[in-house]
């Protein structure tokens, strides 16, 4: 039986797809130790993946592609990063009032870890209003609009219009990506509408992203950093990583 080290080149290519659909990037030399071969092949094998638009490389490594993806597509990449990033942000939950949640499977988790007590929660995602009302103490309130079947969420004038019509103690949201300058971006113009809308309700906005999505880009602009009160990432607040953000936004 070959091993991973001896592998044909679309082997290669499906571990690598693999791995990404795992842990939501490809890393070039953790990608190379796994597979037992150069850092060079991963390259070869990465720039081929790219050419047939199956992820994007950036320095380091590879991210999935930057293009609408339904809500069970997301949910399988990155399990272990967004677990991490709940874990630190559970601290933000308010007892009362009301928060918002976005489409994200990341600020989707938020929803498993809300305690009992008298808390709104609205979300433009079915998936995410199905996990908050699924405990009794807790108001689930799911913005309407027109259905997003690219994304699993509601969009458009009536879902922005009910997104503003509550206050806020916090807006729990991710991003498809963030740039150091530019701050966040979309996959498309009507995510980042919503999120706007839900943001300008709200008291805090806390951005929940895996540091895979630092340094890119998307379509459309979402917010920028100054409209960030705080960015949760798995990486501890030090991590060299966030350097190009620290002074800008508030690290947790």
């Amino acid at each position: 039986m070959a091993t991973t080290g001896t592998l044909g080149a679309e082997e290669r290519r499906a571990h690598l797809t693999a791995i990404l659909e795992r842990d939501g990037q490809i890393r070039l030399e953790a990608a190379a130790s796994e597979l037992d071969v150069s850092a060079m092949t991963v390259r070869r094998d990465l720039a081929d993946l790219e050419a047939l638009g199956l992820l994007r490389r950036v320095r380091g490594g590879a991210i999935p592609t930057l293009q609408p993806r339904t809500f069970r597509e997301r949910t399988a990449t990155g399990a272990r990063e967004k677990a991490l990033i709940v874990e630190k942000a559970r601290t933000l939950l308010p007892s009362d009032g009301a928060i918002a949640i976005d489409a994200s499977t990341t600020a989707g988790g938020m929803g498993r870890r809300l305690e009992s007590g008298p808390l709104t929660v609205a979300t433009n995602s079915y998936d995410n209003f199905l996990t908050a009302r699924q405990n009794p103490d807790v108001t689930a309130i799911l913005v309407g609009g027109t259905a997003e079947v690219r994304t699993d969420s509601f969009v458009g004038p009536i879902a922005c219009q009910a997104a503003a019509s509550v206050l806020y103690r916090r807006f729990f949201l991710s991003s498809a990506a963030v740039d150091p300058e530019l701050g966040t971006s979309e996959v498309t113009l009507e995510e980042a509408q919503v999120k706007q809308a839900f943001a300008r309700a709200s008291d805090e906005t806390v951005l929940l992203v895996a540091s895979s999505k630092l340094g890119q880009r998307a379509l459309a602009v979402g917010f920028g950093l100054d409209d960030i009160d705080l960015l949760v990432t798995e990486l501890d607040p030090s991590d060299p990583l966030l350097n190009p953000y620290r002074g800008r936004v508030e690290l947790l």
